[in-house]
């Protein structure tokens, strides 16, 4: 890894970790790399920070410097959940009830999203 940032474990066992190096990889329980997701879905992300698996096995990365929070799901193209109104997003967390949670360290505030 380089210059590792947030982690969060996944649905299987395995885990996903932020670089600073502006990428984001996935790896399995048995802590082999699966993919990096700069590469499996072609997507560049500026500074990527907080990341989370939702209850469908998506990730959710929150990238400071794009001001934006994408998910990646397993299979199609990544979304852009949220593209304005974020000033430095930092951590983010998926709830089961479908709630996106974005702590927004440019505004000392949490964001909450439906």
């Amino acid at each position: 890894l380089q210059g590792p940032r947030y982690i969060s474990p996944a649905p299987n066992g395995g885990f996903v970790v932020s670089e600073e190096c502006g990428d984001v990889k996935v790896f399995m329980r048995s802590h082999k790399l699966v993919c990096s997701l700069s590469s499996k879905y072609g997507h560049q992300f500026g500074n990527p920070a907080g990341v989370c698996v939702d209850v469908e096995g998506s990730i959710v990365v929150a990238d400071e410097q794009r001001r934006t929070v994408h998910l990646f799901p397993e299979s199609g193209a990544p979304v852009c959940l949220v593209s304005t109104g974020l000033r430095r997003p930092a951590g983010v967390a998926c709830s089961s009830f479908g709630h996106l949670f974005v702590a927004d360290t440019g505004e000392n505030c949490i964001k909450v999203f439906k």
